[in-house]
């Protein structure tokens, strides 16, 4: 599963790479006030314990298979917090900085 703000141009950029890739995901958009995930990490709102708590109440645990979670490359330093969060039967993957480089990433076997 890949987690995105829900700035509109992220959304879509990012939704139309993972359809491309023909990977079969989960795209989990959790509500940052419409900021993009830089300015919503700056912010506070798109951050270790944030994303863990959203991921937990969302429900994803119920339907997908594992407990595997791919966050932004520009949010790499929120991977401690978040891995804190979730537990350790979680493991989180860092992704890409650049969307256009999402579908080769997750080609590889994410």
């Amino acid at each position: 599963m890949l987690i995105t703000t829900n700035f509109a141009l992220t959304y879509f950029i990012v939704s139309g790479e993972i359809e491309a890739s023909r990977v079969p995901s989960w795209l989990m958009v959790m509500d940052t006030e419409g900021l993009s995930v830089l300015t919503a990490w700056a912010a506070g709102k798109f951050v270790g314990d944030a994303i863990g708590q959203f991921v937990k109440k969302s429900g994803i645990t119920e339907k997908a298979k594992h407990k595997k979670i791919v966050i932004p490359g520009f949010v790499a330093a929120v991977s401690g917090d978040l891995e804190e969060e979730l537990g350790p039967e979680w493991e989180v993957k860092i992704g890409p900085r650049e969307a256009a480089h999402l579908s080769p990433f997750l080609k590889l076997g994410v």
